[in-house]
C-alpha cells in the first residue's frame, strides 16, 4: 500500500512519514523545505502533486500554521488584523483546497482509500467556548467545510473514499511551542493518527474526528 504525506517537514507530518514506512506502507513525502512545495501556489501545488504515480490509499494534508503574519492568535478583536487572516486562510485554507482539489487523480477509484486534513478542535463553531483566536479558528472552519465538501464530491466517482477532517491534539511541535503543557510527542500523534484512519470507512466520509477517534462537532 502507498501513502502520501504532505507536511513532512513539520514535526506531525515527518513522524506521521515514519510511522506508515515502519508499518510497510510505500511512503511519498512532500514539503516546502525539503521539495519546495509552496501549497499556497496553485502552479507549485499542481506541478509537485502532478508529478506523482498513485494511487495512493493513504494521504495526510499535514501542512499549516499558527501565527498569522508573525502574530500570536488575537485574544481580542482589537488584536485582528488584515494581514493575519489573509495568511492564516492562506495556508491553513487556500493550501488544503489546492490539495485537494489534486486528490480525485491521486486516489484508487475501485479500492478503500482514507484521507485526513489536519485541521484542529478550535475551527468547531459548535465547540467554541472560549473565543479568541479569530483568524486561526477561521481560517480551520474554512479548511473543515472544504473538506466536507470534497468529501461529497469525490464520493461520487470514488465509491471507496472516506475524506476526514482530523484533529492531532495538541502536540509537542514547534509549532506549539509555549501554548500549553499537556502534549502529545509527534510519534504518540503519528500512531493515533494512523489507528483513526485504519478504524474509517465510506461511510464515515466529510466527517470530523479527533485523536481519540470521536467525533467533533461542527
Amino acid at each position: 500500500m502507498k501513502a502520501l504525506i504532505i507536511g513532512t517537514s513539520g514535526g506531525i507530518g515527518g513522524a506521521v512519514a515514519r510511522a506508515f514506512a515502519a508499518r510497510s506502507y510505500e511512503v511519498t513525502g512532500l514539503s516546502r523545505r525539503e521539495d519546495g512545495v509552496d501549497v499556497t501556489d496553485p502552479d507549485s501545488v499542481s506541478r509537485h502533486l502532478g508529478a506523482l504515480e498513485g494511487p495512493f490509499e493513504r494521504v495526510v494534508i499535514a501542512t499549516g500554521k499558527l501565527d498569522g503574519d508573525g502574530a500570536p492568535p488575537e485574544k481580542s478583536l482589537r488584536a485582528l488584523s488584515a494581514e493575519a487572516l489573509r495568511d492564516q486562510f492562506a495556508t491553513n485554507a487556500l493550501g488544503p483546497a489546492l490539495i485537494l482539489r489534486e486528490l480525485p487523480r491521486l486516489l484508487p477509484k475501485d479500492a478503500p482509500s482514507v484521507v485526513a486534513v489536519l485541521t484542529a478542535r478550535v475551527g468547531s463553531i459548535g465547540d467554541n467556548h472560549m473565543g479568541g483566536w479569530y483568524s486561526y479558528r477561521a481560517a480551520k472552519a474554512a479548511a473543515n467545510q472544504l473538506t466536507r465538501t470534497a468529501a461529497i464530491e469525490i464520493a461520487r466517482s470514488h465509491k471507496q473514499a472516506c475524506l476526514i477532517a482530523y484533529h492531532p491534539g495538541t502536540v509537542a511541535t514547534k509549532f506549539t511551542e509555549g501554548y500549553s503543557r499537556d502534549k502529545l510527542s509527534p510519534e504518540e500523534a503519528a500512531g493515533h493518527l494512523i489507528d483513526v484512519m485504519a478504524a474509517r470507512d465510506p461511510r464515515d466520509s466529510g466527517r470530523f474526528y479527533d485523536w481519540k477517534g470521536v467525533e467533533v462537532p461542527w
